[in-house]
C-alpha cells in the first residue's frame, strides 16, 4: 500500500523493495523544495528500516522529473526573490545552499541499494538527481538533457563531481555545454544509462535486479560496500581504499554474517543472513568526518 505521509510521493514497500515514486503527474513530476524535503524523508525512511533491502526511484504518469518547477516564472532560481520561506533553512553564510545538492548528497549517503527507473523524460534535476544512484534503468521513450545553460544557470546536484565519473569529461562537458535533450538509446551508449526497456518492462526489470540484490546477498555488506566505492571514487590514494578494507574485513570476518556465508556455501544451501544494517554497521571511517558546507 502506498503511504500518506508525502505530499509529492507516493512510497511502499514490497517484498523488501521500497518504490518511491514522484507524484506531480499534472507537472511532469516537476522538482520543487517540498519534492526535496519528502524525498530526503524518503531515503532516511529507507536507511532506518531493516525489512527494506533495495530502493526504487520512478515517476508517476508520463515522465520521470522534468526538472524544476518554472511557475515562479524569471525568478525560480532567484533565491533572494524567493516567495518560499523554506528556502531560508538551508542557507550558510549568505549562500542559499542547492536543493538538488542536498538531495544527492542525501542519496550519497544510502545505506541500501538505489535503482532509477526512467520510465520518461528526465531533465534538470531530473537527470542529477539520478547520478547519486547506483543503477539508472530507462525506459526507451525516456529522454535526458542537462539543460542548465540553456536556462542561464549552471549544473547543480553535486553533478559536476558525478557526472564525468560516470561518463567522462568530454561527454559531460558536451551535454553540459549543448544542452541538448537526448534519447535514451544515446545514454545507453555513453554510459549513463545501464539497460533500456520497453515502457511495459522496466520496473519489472528494475525489481528483478532488485531482487538478485536481495535474494544473495548480506545487507551489512551491501551497505559497507556501497559506501567504499562511491567514497573512493574521490580518493587521493589507493591507501585509504586500503584502510577501509582492513577495518572492514576485521569487523565483518568475525561476524555472524560471515560465518553464515561460508557455512551456506559449503553446504550448498542459500544463506540467512542473521546481521542487521541498523544495528550491526561497523565503522569503518574514523579518520574521515563529514565534509560541512561553509
Amino acid at each position: 500500500m502506498a503511504d500518506p505521509t508525502f505530499e509529492t510521493l507516493l512510497y511502499s514497500v514490497e517484498e523488501g523493495i521500497a518504490t518511491i515514486t514522484l507524484n506531480r503527474p499534472d507537472r511532469l513530476n516537476a522538482f520543487n523544495t517540498q519534492m526535496m524535503k519528502d524525498m530526503i524523508a524518503a531515503f532516511d525512511r529507507t536507511d532506518g528500516d531493516d525489512a527494506v533491502r533495495a530502493v526504487i526511484v520512478t515517476g508517476a504518469g508520463r515522465g520521470f522529473c522534468a526538472g524544476a518547477d518554472l511557475a515562479a516564472g524569471g525568478a525560480t532560481f532567484n533565491y533572494s526573490e524567493s516567495a518560499d520561506p523554506s528556502r531560508q533553512e538551508a542557507r550558510v553564510n549568505g549562500v542559499q545552499r542547492d536543493g538538488g545538492g542536498l538531495l544527492t548528497l542525501r542519496i550519497y549517503d544510502s545505506l541500501k541499494p538505489v535503482i532509477a527507473a526512467v520510465n520518461g523524460p528526465a531533465v534538470g534535476v531530473g537527470v542529477t538527481m539520478q547520478l547519486a544512484m547506483d543503477f539508472r534503468m530507462a525506459s526507451t521513450a525516456a529522454r535526458f538533457g542537462f539543460v542548465f545553460a540553456r536556462r542561464g544557470i549552471n549544473p547543480e546536484a553535486a553533478s559536476s563531481w558525478f557526472l564525468p565519473r560516470l561518463v567522462g569529461v568530454q561527454t559531460a562537458l558536451e551535454w553540459c555545454y549543448t544542452g541538448r535533450v537526448f534519447p535514451a538509446q544515446e545514454a545507453f551508449d555513453k554510459g549513463l544509462v545501464r539497460s533500456l526497456h520497453a515502457p511495459e518492462d522496466l520496473l519489472p526489470a528494475a525489481r528483478a535486479l532488485a531482487r538478485e540484490i536481495i535474494d544473495n546477498s548480506a545487507p551489512v555488506s551491501i551497505a559497507l560496500t556501497r559506501q567504499m566505492i562511491w567514497r573512493m571514487a574521490g580518493a587521493d590514494h589507493p591507501m585509504e581504499a586500503h584502510r577501509a578494507d582492513s577495518r572492514a574485513i576485521q569487523a565483518r570476518g568475525a561476524s555472524n554474517d560471515a560465518k553464515e556465508g561460508v557455512t551456506a556455501f559449503l553446504e550448498k544451501r542459500p544463506a540467512a543472513f542473521p546481521n542487521r544494517v541498523s544495528t550491526d554497521l561497523p565503522d569503518i571511517w574514523p579518520h574521515l568526518t563529514k565534509r560541512n558546507f561553509s
